[in-house]
């Protein structure tokens, strides 16, 4: 495949995806797009045990391609399939039954902040920056971000973000409940190597469903997420793996 933009790797049962655009700050135009799509399908065929993400170059991801709009023949029809293409392969990503971690530096904007919030565990350098960045170009959030964003810290710093272009700090972006941990910029992808190592040796079927039960709660009932969580544990313990685990707790107790 002569695009590199997303770089992808299977290594002792772990999926590392690289985006590769250094020189475009990791921007997303609709090749990039594209093979990201391709890569998450390709790692859903290949069943690692956890998944990381990070980018090249001095920022994680600058969001859309702007470049690339302003050269497209029909700029709406462009961002129209730019749009729906990365988002779909960002659904795809948070619906993977096993863990994504991703390492983040430099800035993450636009577009990028959809790529964090489809992650589930996400390791901050402490010099970044987090932005909307939309409206700077006149445009509007896209990739799941006005779905996702609210409600992961919630509406009020949403529309912020949104309509006053602030920026927060990794420790701010930590203290709203955007990412998970924030580590020297030296560190970050030592810690998320760690993390996702971790989780790539734990009980690989049970992350994924718990992973799945808490994604999924937004969109269901009290009642129905209890039944879902009923059946859920109940399949569970019924499994090589949680036989395993649970007999060997039973022995240290």
């Amino acid at each position: 495949m002569s695009d590199k933009s997303v770089l992808y790797e299977l290594r002792d049962g772990v999926a590392y995806i690289t985006l590769n655009r250094p020189e475009a700050s990791n921007a997303i135009d609709l090749g990039c797009a594209r093979l990201f799509g391709d890569v998450v399908s390709r790692v859903s065929n290949d069943g690692p045990r956890a998944v990381l993400i990070d980018g090249r170059g001095k920022r994680f991801c600058a969001g859309g391609d702007v470049s690339s709009m302003l050269t497209a023949p029909d700029r709406a029809s462009y961002v129209h399939e730019l749009a729906s293409t990365f988002e779909a392969g960002l659904r795809r990503l948070s619906e993977l039954p096993v863990p994504v971690v991703a390492a983040v530096h430099g800035a993450v904007a636009g577009a990028g902040l959809a790529v964090v919030l489809n992650c589930d565990v996400v390791i901050a350098a402490r010099s970044t920056k987090f932005l909307m960045a939309y409206s700077a170009v006149g445009l509007t959030p896209d990739c799941g971000v006005s779905y996702l964003l609210p409600r992961v810290v919630g509406q009020q710093r949403a529309l912020e973000l949104a309509l006053t272009g602030r920026t927060l700090s990794a420790d701010e972006a930590v203290a709203w409940g955007l990412i998970a941990d924030v580590v020297e910029d030296k560190d970050v992808l030592r810690r998320a190597c760690e993390v996702v190592t971790q989780v790539a040796h734990a009980a690989t079927s049970a992350l994924g469903e718990a992973k799945r039960l808490i994604r999924s709660s937004w969109e269901s009932t009290r009642s129905d997420s209890a039944l879902d969580e009923t059946a859920t544990i109940a399949r569970a313990v019924g499994t090589d793996e949680a036989a395993s685990l649970i007999a060997r707790f039973a022995q240290r107790s």
